[in-house]
């Protein structure tokens, strides 16, 4: 194919090629040169256009298929425009010359067409430059057109239009003929030509006046016509040319009177009257003067009525949204005047009426839905009200009018009701739509929307009732504030009324629906409403009998509240249980005697209300079951069963009853039928198997009943069959935006389609979608669809035997019927037992022996060969499943071989087409079939039939199938890869675009077979890329077909291929969003969604770029130029009602942002903004507080906030809520993907140096002014969830920022200056009429204000503070003060949220008060403070404690309460029976379960705040009169679960105390034992936060640490969080908690040992008892024992950062010994904070008991020592060392080291830990290169120091120690020397001289002697300076602890020593930094010295004189100088001093 990319074609390879690959290289090259031509330059062009024209032409005989002979015009068209157009008459002339030739032979056909498609494509492209030749071609053309067959028609047609496109007004010589042409191509009986005239005739209206003016009737009347048995792609095309044309004619009023011709002025009534005759009387004629309709019934047919129905959407959308609020109420009355009395024959029957109705809604919807916005909207909704209550006085008169002549009158009242009904359906949805920004709506008392829609409930007709009834469901789901209200009111009238029948039936509808509306309020309705209705529905059928005229009514009614009031759900039904039991036992008769007698008393109309209240029954049951799944305990079900049987018999009954009885119960008896089998299908089988055989017999009456004319196949076999082949049966099984009305023209022409009225209990189920009205069928059509249902789940479950009698019994009935009647039994019997096999399937069950399987293969094979092409696929899909149940092999190869057969021999379409899908569904169920010959035989027929040309259905179903064994087969199928490919392309080059079917079945072929080769296409050999270009080719073909299904495969084939092999697709051609096909515009956004997963950036600028190229907007209605890819598709996400599609494109949208939203910052934003501004009332916005914004910016704000006029600035008009709660969805994605990208966006400082650095960077930090206002606007909207939507920005925007500062005001950050703003946004949601949900998320925003510290001026802050305030008052007010407008679990989660608030606020400011008290202290060590920055700190923490303090007392008992509360919702549920019966505090029993949540999620702060105010106040506090501690009472009285009988009303405050402990430990403990994996991390850290406040202080303390089972209990907690949670702030807190535990501990130890002390003053102390852990006998008990909880998690701990310490595995492989590891940071502070806590364990031991730890600490503190002593380059001490020494030394000096018991065992295990230290010398050399020796000498030195003097003085460790520092004085390293002197120095003073002095023997000559060295040597740099200046003291300090008489002898060496480092004068000038800091040591010491020992000083001094003289000029030179030096000697200390911070481990 590579040869195909040429400018010119390349013959040679073309002409080697055999026939159909010339057709495929033809269009790869046509492809090619496509995108070749215009980017060629003209010269190129010139210099080959003779040649190339004369390759085109000469393609032009070579019969091009469809799509080539469309490239090959295009190529020509655009050749000629960038080339020469000499030679362009000639190829004019001869495309005419072959469109006259006389050769009508098939073969001759493409040549012409082809003819055909170069004109109308070269005067597209040049148009007028052709002149005037266009006559004789357009004459020419419409001379052929004459005798063209179908296909010649079309393409002429569409090349009509393009010769018109290309010529505009030039052509008006040709006009009248083209109309006169296409007139009778507009009525053709080929649909595709009608839709090409249609095409025609809408290009040739932009130029031809007269078609919309003279000739608009006859237009009008065509399209009409047209309509009658068109097809949906004929209805959508000429319902466009209809639409268009009347409104040009509507407003070219100004062009038409400028012209000569006087036209009649065409009015919009005119207009409206023209569409509504179509509407009424369809195609018939007009007599508009007689106004009279033709005799005879004959009703428009549907076709007609639907096609104009689209045509007034068209009409109404192409004048656009203004026109429409302009003309609203005269459109409206016109719409609403088509359904009126004004026109009774169109209305006569109800099958019409519904239909009517449902055409009539979907205009409303389609326009008033579809093109307002919300503003519109409501004023719409005005109007609809308007109408309402014009209609309400016309049937008020006709009512109240008590004499006779009004009888006429009533036909009034009936008439109305439709009208009524498409009114109130229209203003429901509306309502639903708008959702909470409706509620102006109905607080507009002017409109009383709330009053009409109650006030036509009363309607005598009940579909109007029902409508209303659902309007307020509608209004309840909308503003959920609305439901109890409406409740209470129609519960109220219900009881009034209750005399009147209308009144019960339309009150309780409205209740019913009410309550079905309640499941989508998430705030719910007070639970008392149940008890209310039910009560009213036990009323209602208990004085059912009394009065006969409304028995019925009342029946029906308190059943149908019972049902509704299941859908509440399990909470609320099961207090309501036992009464609805008794009820359902009472309806039905106790035994068959009791029925008996019922038969022979009744009579019709006692029946009729029998019946009625058994099926309400029978329907409240099933709503039970369905909604209560939770409650069907045994026991229930049990209960429930007693009535089935006697249900079941007098189903048996009713057709003798109904014989007695006439046809007054036909629709009793039917509905009772289909409600018992509706319950018994969702009942569990083996309830009601003693029934199974009476039921199964009328289940087959039911489906083989033959008195039923009505084809239900529509509505029963769609869910039977497989949704990828309803593709086969056309559009209209599919979706489309027409749904709604296309859904008549299948159900067949006895039903319109479902309406409430066939079915009032469907008023409170859960619809499929969210605004459309439920549409039960019909109760003939619904109690088959029951039938067919129930056989499944019955069938299912009978013998073998049985199965084969009931198949025998439908296969007999079926023969015994003939035609249509026939048919529709089959069509029953067909569901019925695939519904069965279904079940069979689900549940693995067999079929049974061969006489069934041979049955019911005979019921199959019948229906596979039917006339209705729906049933032929519902029983291919049969017929798989059938064979997927026997699933044996054989059986399987039968059913596939009898098709085999079939297809061999049948020649009609019916068999080829059923037998072909068979083939296919076997593979889809039995996957590969197994054998490949098999697959063999099966390829080779369906080639043979797609193929066929002759039959474009049998090619559409053989390719389908086809695609199904493609997809199926998998591997086995590559062998046939490539012919299927090549047949594919074929066909789709060859068969004709008109049979869109066969195109669409190839589309699923291609996408098959890309998704078989998969990965594989990204493979480079020439057979893989020649498979590549063979799908992108069959792509192209498609993309360019007319059909927008087949462009909708066509995306998707292109979308596998782009997933496989990427490189190679080019995806230009996806832009179009606005096509008027859904299936196309979900591929397309499909497909966006795939691409931008991988590359967002690249698709949003190749979107843009693409537009700017092609001079037209791909999507008239959305300017991508301007707001790119991403406003385009928000501005379709606005528009789009298809759930589906919407989801598509928020998460296309969402993949977009996430990768580029940081690059393109300020674009999302504004996109952000430009929507939730261009709804925003615009006085809101702009009272925003602009006080400290640049000037520019109060500019710019100003024209965004008056814009609302001026369209230029908004690209968004009048967004929907949704679409602008997404937008503020995506601003908070948008600031978390910022703070990933990088602090920048964060810090104002570094984001303005950055963009001055370069001005393309972009930093949200810069865009604060616009995020707060975008966060204002959604948080002050109408929209409840775009105000949750706001709130939650804020909330992010406050957390993100709280801490940026204010680089131009220091000490103040950044957010301040929007404190108005923040103020402004929340106030509303505290307003008293706010829903709870607004309100409680609005107070997590305050608290995340007030905390956030952004505001220090109390003032500031107390606007926001008065907020919580005035809510905390409403939490004070209690239960009885609470909102009766929701769920009391609603109150619940607002006063929670309060206190989580409240919570919030008292932590930080407690928090800040620590923290503030540490830095005072901090400051007042640092003299130089400010005082005045000081004043501020401590003024705004002790302030924000001030705002909690005063209501302190008051929260701290509402938090307690909420604790308690939670308390009790956490017991497991077997102490159910201990809550308390009317609930807690915070919430009712009844709503314990909608509470639980609640209390989940904010108990963990104020947990923490609660311990954090027992701890500050609550537990103890000091009396300063008696100077003792002792127990207050507490602040707040508590009432805490006192149980007044039982115990004193007044508990001491230990009680009190000891049970506010309980509480917090006991929710804690429960808490941490098992948090949920999902627990958020801030709960856990909370709770253990709130553990170390409660243990901070003593009296908790005394608690824990006297109950020892409790504190093991905590620890083990705390251990097995620490096993379960890795985050290190978490096992750090948990640590702390720990160390904690162990104080208490050992004060409680402490208390005891120094009470008995006390006690036994005067005893020996031999004899005290032992106190600690360990006793006598040293002994610990795991479980038990404190200390070996303690041990076990600080081992886990430490094991785990350093697996080395583990002995087990010390030795094993996997840890290489002796390699040291560095910790991180977390991991170090982990091992510190255990190593704390370790060294604190003997003291809680008995001295046994210590003796028994003390190995196993040791092991730990050394091997934590030894693991990490790491050198690191700054000589710093690693954290854990400095622990481990720490430790180390809190070990060592522990008393239980002396005491007598236990002093030997502890000297030899310390010895034994010396050893050990010493040995980590000795491990391997290469260690020692990293090893630090100074912290082993360190710890060396800490044993010596701190233990007694038999543990270090032993010969043989003494030696070695010794040996250590010796060999540190060597070392080169002058940091470790420096360190060693500094030890040393401390080991020399020890005051045990025998530990001293054998250190002193050895080491102090070798100090010396270094001195010494010095001398010769002088010191470098600062690091050896300071090493001499350590031996200076060290040597110092010897002198002094010398005795006397060596005291001389020692100076003596020192002092030439010191002489030696001074410097004379001369010297002094040029020495060096360090020999000059020598000098000046030596001197200090030498003063030093000299005074101390004088006699000896002056003894040497006289001895030497050159000394002497050395020493007097070295202080005379610095007489001057010496004070100054001194001082600053004294000042710098500094390097010495840094290390001896590190060394009071000493």
């Amino acid at each position: 194919m590579e040869l195909a990319h040429s400018l010119l074609l390349n013959e040679e390879a073309y002409n080697q090629l055999g026939e159909f690959p010339k057709a495929e290289f033809i269009f790869e090259w046509l492809q090619f040169l496509e995108k070749l031509l215009p980017v060629t330059s003209r010269a190129d062009i010139r210099e080959n256009q003779k040649k190339l024209v004369e390759q085109l032409t000469s393609l032009l005989n070579n019969s091009p298929g469809p799509p080539t002979r469309r490239l090959l015009a295009k190529n020509l068209a655009v050749l000629y425009s960038t080339g020469d157009t000499f030679s362009v008459y000639q190829t004019i002339d001869k495309c005419n010359e072959l469109i006259r030739s006389k050769d009508d032979s098939p073969s001759y056909l493409p040549t012409k067409l082809a003819a055909v498609v170069c004109l109308g494509y070269l005067y597209k492209k040049l148009g007028r430059i052709l002149g005037n030749s266009f006559t004789d071609t357009v004459g020419n053309v419409l001379k052929a057109m004459k005798n063209a067959e179908s296909q010649g028609r079309y393409e002429i047609m569409l090349s009509l239009q393009n010769i018109l496109n290309g010529l505009g007004a030039a052509a008006i010589p040709c006009h009248r003929d083209i109309y006169k042409a296409a007139r009778s191509c507009l009525t053709d009986r080929s649909m595709a030509v009608r839709c090409a005239a249609a095409k025609c005739l809408l290009e040739l209206q932009n130029e031809a006046v007269f078609m919309w003016s003279t000739d608009l009737d006859s237009v009008v009347t065509l399209c009409f016509k047209s309509f009658e048995g068109s097809n949906y792609d004929v209805r959508l095309e000429v319902s466009k040319l209809l639409g268009t044309i009347l409104a040009r004619a509507l407003t070219s009023k100004q062009i038409t009177a400028s012209t000569k011709q006087n036209f009649r002025r065409i009015s919009l009534e005119d207009v409206m009257e023209l569409l509504g005759t179509g509407f009424l009387r369809g195609s018939c004629g007009f007599l508009r003067a007689s106004g009279d309709m033709l005799k005879g019934t004959s009703s428009v047919s549907r076709d007609v009525r639907v096609g104009v129905t689209q045509a007034y959407v068209v009409f109404v959308s192409t004048l656009g949204a203004q026109w429409l609020e302009r003309n609203f109420s005269a459109f409206l009355a016109h719409i609403l005047d088509l359904v009126s009395q004004s026109h009774p024959k169109a209305i006569q029957s109800p099958v019409d009426a519904i239909g009517c109705r449902r055409c009539v809604s979907f205009i409303l919807r389609a326009t008033v839905g579809g093109l307002l916005g919300e503003k519109a909207q409501i004023a719409a909704a005005k109007e609809i009200c308007q109408a309402i209550w014009k209609l309400k006085k016309v049937v008020d008169a006709a009512m109240s009018d008590g004499n006779l002549e009004t009888k006429i009158n009533t036909t009034d009242v009936t008439a109305s009701q439709h009208v009524l009904v498409c009114a109130l359906q229209e203003l429901g949805s509306l309502i639903h739509g708008l959702g909470t920004t409706a509620a102006p709506l109905l607080q507009d008392s002017s409109t009383g929307v709330l009053e009409a829609v109650i006030s036509v409930i009363l309607h005598p007709s009940i579909s109007v009732r029902l409508t209303a009834a659902w309007c307020l469901r509608c209004i309840a789901v909308a503003l959920p504030s609305y439901v109890s209200l409406l409740l209470d009111r129609c519960i109220e009238r219900l009881s009034t009324l209750k005399p009147c029948p209308e009144a019960v039936t339309g009150y309780s509808f409205a209740v019913a629906a009410l309550l079905g509306a309640v499941k989508h309020c998430p705030l719910g309705i007070p639970h008392g409403k149940g008890k209310v209705i039910m009560t009213v529905a036990e009323d209602l059928l208990c004085s059912a009998s009394q009065n006969s005229r409304i028995s019925l009514q009342r029946m029906q009614a308190g059943w149908l509240l019972i049902a509704a009031l299941m859908t509440l759900g399990p909470a609320v039904v099961q207090h309501h249980l036992p009464r609805m039991l008794l009820l359902w036992k009472c309806i039905f008769p106790s035994s068959p005697k009791d029925l008996e007698t019922e038969k022979t008393r009744g009579d019709a109309f006692t029946w009729q209300v029998t019946l009625e209240g058994r099926a309400g029954a029978l329907c409240a049951i099933k709503s039970f079951v369905s909604h209560c799944a939770g409650l069907l305990t045994d026991e229930v079900v049990q209960r429930l069963l007693p009535p089935l049987p006697s249900a079941v018999d007098l189903l048996t009954q009713l057709s003798s009853i109904y014989k007695s009885y006439g046809n007054s119960l036909k629709t009793p008896s039917t509905v009772y039928r289909q409600k018992l089998y509706e319950l018994l299908a969702v009942l569990p089988p083996k309830a009601y198997e003693g029934n199974f055989s009476a039921v199964l017999k009328e289940l087959v009456t039911d489906l083989t009943v033959t008195d039923s004319q009505i084809d239900a196949s529509a509505s029963l076999l769609p869910s039977l069959c497989h949704e990828n082949d309803l593709l086969l049966l056309g559009p209209l099984l599919q979706e489309t935006d027409h749904r709604f009305i296309e859904e008549q023209l299948l159900l067949g022409n006895s039903i319109a389609g479902g309406s409430l009225e066939y079915d009032p209990y469907s008023i409170y189920e859960k619809f499929a979608k969210g605004d459309s009205v439920p549409k039960p069928l019909p109760p003939a059509l619904s109690v088959i669809s029951a039938a067919t249902r129930l056989f499944g789940v019955v069938f299912a479950h009978i013998t073998e035997s049985h199965r084969l009698q009931v198949l025998e019994q439908l296969l007999n009935c079926i023969k015994q019927t003939k035609g249509s009647r026939q048919q529709i039994v089959q069509l029953h019997v067909l569901s019925a037992f695939s519904t069965s096999l279904k079940h069979l399937a689900n549940c693995k069950g067999s079929l049974g022996s061969e006489e069934v399987r041979r049955s019911a293969l005979m019921l199959v094979m019948g229906a596979l060969e039917s006339n209705n092409p729906l049933l032929r696929c519902a029983a291919a899909e049969c017929l798989a499943r059938l064979a997927q149940v026997v699933s044996d092999s054989a059986f399987t190869a039968g059913l596939a071989q009898v098709s085999f057969d079939k297809l061999k021999s049948a020649r009609d379409v019916v068999s080829r087409t059923g037998h072909s899908l068979a083939l296919g569904c076997l593979y889809r169920y039995l996957g590969g079939i197994g054998s490949t010959q098999h697959l063999n035989a099966c390829v080779g027929i369906l080639y043979t039939l797609s193929q066929d040309s002759t039959s474009p259905d049998v090619q559409a179903w053989a390719l389908h199938s086809l695609s199904l064994i493609v997809d199926q087969a998998g591997p086995l199928y590559h062998v046939h890869v490539e012919p299927t490919l090549s047949l594919v392309l074929m066909l789709l080059l060859s068969v004709p675009p008109a049979y869109a079917e066969v195109h669409q079945s190839l589309g699923r072929c291609l996408n098959a077979l890309i998704t078989t080769l998969g990965p594989e296409l990204q493979g480079s050999s020439t057979a893989v890329s020649a498979l590549r270009t063979s799908c992108l080719l069959g792509c192209a073909a498609m993309q360019d077909n007319p059909d927008c299904l087949v462009q909708a495969q066509a995306i998707s084939c292109l979308q596998q291929l782009h997933m496989f092999a990427p490189r190679h697709v080019n995806l230009s051609n996806l832009m179009n969003l606005c096509s008027s096909y859904l299936l196309l515009r979900r591929a397309v956004v499909a497909c966006l969604h795939q691409l931008v997963q991988r590359e967002a950036a690249e698709v949003s600028e190749y979107a843009v770029a693409l537009v700017k190229e092609s001079k037209e907007d791909f999507t008239p209605d959305v300017n991508i130029r301007e707001i790119g890819l991403e406003g385009a598709l928000l501005g379709l996400l606005d528009k789009e009602l298809d759930p589906r599609l919407c989801q598509d494109i928020k998460e296309t949208l969402t993949h977009m942002l996430t990768s580029m939203a940081v690059e393109k910052l300020s674009f999302w934003l504004k996109l952000c903004k430009d929507v939730l501004a261009a709804s925003a009332d615009f006085n809101t916005v702009a009272s925003i507080d602009t006080t400290q914004e640049e000037e520019t910016a109060k500019g710019d704000d100003v024209s965004v906030l008056t814009s609302d006029s001026d369209d230029r600035f908004h690209p968004f008009r009048n967004p929907r809520w949704s679409t602008r709660v997404f937008a503020a969805e995506c601003v908070c994605k948008i600031i978390s993907q910022c703070e990933n990208a990088g602090s920048a966006h964060f810090d104002i400082t570094l984001a303005q140096e950055r963009k001055q650095r370069d001005s393309r960077d972009d930093f949200l930090v810069l865009h604060l002014a616009d995020l707060v206002r975008m966060a204002f606007m959604a948080a002050t909207d109408h929209s409840d969830q775009l105000r949750l939507a706001g709130l939650q920005m804020l909330q992010i925007i406050v957390r993100k920022f709280a801490a940026v500062p204010e680089p131009e005001f220091p000490g103040h950050v950044i957010l301040e200056q929007y404190q108005a703003n923040v103020g402004a946004a929340l106030r509303p949601a505290f307003a008293p009429e706010t829903p709870p949900d607004v309100t409680a998320k609005a107070c997590q925003v305050c608290s995340a204000w007030i905390a956030s510290g952004v505001v220090s001026d109390l003032n500031d802050l107390r606007r926001v503070h008065q907020l919580l305030v005035s809510s905390l008052l409403k939490v004070q007010a209690g239960k009885e003060a609470q909102n009766q407008q929701y769920n009391e679990s609603t109150s619940t989660m607002e006063v929670l949220a309060v206190l989580k608030a409240w919570a919030e606020v008292y932590i930080v400011a407690i928090e800040k008060q620590k923290n503030q008290s540490d830095t005072h202290k901090h400051c007042l060590k640092i003299a130089n403070s400010s005082e005045e920055s000081l004043r501020d700190v401590t003024f705004s923490a002790s302030g924000l404690l001030d705002l909690v303090q005063a209501d302190l007392g008051t929260l701290s008992r509402l938090w307690l309460a909420a604790l308690q509360d939670f308390a009790l919702l956490t017991l497991p549920p077997e102490y159910a029976s201990q809550l308390p019966a009317e609930g807690g505090t915070f919430y009712t029993a009844e709503t314990i379960e909608n509470a639980r949540p609640h209390y989940y999620n904010s108990w963990a702060l104020i947990l923490y705040a609660t311990a954090l105010w027992l701890t500050s106040t609550g537990f103890i506090v000091v009396d300063p009169d008696e100077g003792v501690t002792n127990l207050s009472r507490p602040v707040t009285p508590t009432t805490m679960c006192q149980d007044s009988s039982t115990r004193p009303l007044v508990k001491s405050p230990e009680d009190v105390n000891t049970d506010r402990f309980h509480l917090i430990l006991g929710i804690s403990v429960e808490f941490l034992c098992s948090p949920r994996s999902d627990a958020a991390m801030e709960n856990i850290i909370a709770c253990l936060r709130a553990l170390q406040a409660l243990f901070d202080v003593p009296w908790p303390r005394s608690k824990i640490g006297g109950d020892q089972e409790l504190g093991v209990e905590l620890l083990n907690v705390l251990h097995r969080l620490i096993l379960t949670r890795e985050s290190p702030d978490i096992q750090l807190a948990a640590l702390e908690v720990v160390r904690l535990i162990l104080f208490a501990a050992q004060e409680h130890v402490k208390e005891k040992r120094r009470s008995a002390e006390v006690d036994d003053g005067a005893a020996e102390k031999e004899t005290l008892p032992e106190f600690g852990e360990g006793k006598d006998t040293g002994g610990l008990v795991p479980g038990k024992s404190l200390v070996f909880a303690t041990l076990e998690l600080c081992v886990c701990i430490l094991v785990r950062q350093l697996p080395q310490l583990n002995p087990k595995l010390t030795y094993s492989p996997a840890v290489p010994p002796g390699k040291h590891l560095l910790l991180s940071e977390d991991g170090s502070r982990l091992v510190a904070a255990a190593l704390v806590i370790l060294s604190d364990v003997p003291a809680v031991c008995s001295p046994e008991g210590s003796v028994s730890v003390l190995p196993t600490i040791l092991y730990l503190i050394v091997g934590v020592l030894k693991e990490t002593a790491v050198k690191l380059q700054d000589g710093q001490l690693p954290l854990t060392v400095a622990a481990s020494l720490q430790a180390l030394k809190g070990l060592l000096s522990s008393p239980m080291a002396r005491a007598e018991k236990s002093q030997n065992a502890w000297t030899d295990l310390l010895r034994s830990a010396l050893f050990t230290v010493l040995d980590c010398w000795d491990q391997v050399d290469c260690l020692l290169q990293e090893l630090d020796e100074v912290s082993l000498l360190t710890a060396i030195t800490v044993f010596v120091m701190s233990t007694s003097p038999e543990v270090t003085t032993v010969e043989c460790l003494q030696k070695r120690c010794i040996e250590k520092f010796k060999t540190a004085l060597d070392s080169k390293d002058p940091l470790v020397q420096c360190k060693c002197y500094q030890l040393l120095h401390s080991i020399f003073q020890h005051p045990n001289k025998t530990v001293s002095y054998p250190y002193i023997h050895s080491l102090a000559p070798s100090i010396v002697g270094k001195l010494q060295e010095t001398e010769r040597a002088k010191p470098e740099n600062a690091a050896e300076l300071q090493v001499v200046q350590e031996g200076i003291k060290v040597v110092t300090a010897l002198t002094a602890a010398a005795e006397e008489q060596h005291r001389a002898h020692l100076v003596a060496c020192f002092l030439p020593i010191l002489i030696s480092f001074l410097l004379d004068e001369n010297a002094l000038v040029s020495a060096t930094i360090s020999a000059k800091n020598l000098h000046e040591i030596a001197l200090q010491t030498l003063m030093q010295i000299g005074p101390q020992y004088s006699s000896v000083f002056k003894k040497i001094m006289a001895s030497s004189p050159t000394m002497k003289a050395r020493l007097e000029s070295a202080v005379k030179g610095n007489q001057e100088s010496i004070k100054v030096k001194t001082t600053k000697h004294a000042k710098n200390p500094g390097k010495s001093s840094s290390i001896q911070l590190k060394t009071n481990f000493l």
